[in-house]
């Protein structure tokens, strides 16, 4: 006599792997045609997609009573959400206030951004690892480390920094 806990039969095997052959296949085929914006970099809207895509996945996977048609429902319903707010997105100022946050000035002209630094969690080492990651030996080579929306550390340096067009609507914002 076997334990249900360890064997309860072939059709729950069946279902799991019906689920998980069709859902992953549809996930790839939804993720293949929304293009690269859902794979590139991850900004915030991608990160909660992909965090409510393999949690709600996972769940339907594991759900004694679920079918395929829910599960490519909820899969068709979660891609479509995301690309409605990413459309949104590129089309209204008030969605991209919303959705995105904007770069964040860490160091400037020679001077750390100290309240900028404290609010996100961040210390110089962090912005001496990126001007290092960017092939920089000394912040005297460098005009301005931003935080990028994606998380990352951006680092401008004194030789790049052009007419500073790119960075100067967030220095103000800082200041």
């Amino acid at each position: 006599m076997t334990s249900p806990l360890f064997w309860n039969g072939w059709t729950p095997l069946i279902q799991v792997t019906l689920m998980a052959s069709v859902g992953y296949l549809a996930l790839v085929l939804l993720l293949r045609t929304t293009g690269p914006r859902t794979m590139s970099k991850m900004s915030p809207l991608d990160f909660v997609l992909a965090v409510t895509l393999g949690s709600a996945f996972g769940r339907v996977l594991t759900a004694e009573k679920s079918t395929v048609s829910q599960l490519l429902w909820l899969l068709v319903f979660l891609i479509a959400l995301q690309w409605l707010l990413a459309w949104l997105r590129s089309r209204s100022t008030f969605f991209r206030r919303l959705l995105d946050h904007p770069p964040v000035v860490l160091y400037e002209d020679g001077r750390m951004r100290d309240r900028a630094l404290r609010r996100h969690r961040l210390i110089d080492d962090d912005v001496h690892e990126a001007v290092r990651g960017a092939g920089k030996g000394s912040l005297e080579e460098v005009h301005t480390v931003l935080l990028l929306r994606d998380g990352s550390l951006g680092v401008i340096g004194r030789d790049d920094i052009g007419d500073s067009s790119s960075v100067t609507p967030f220095v103000a914002r800082e200041n």
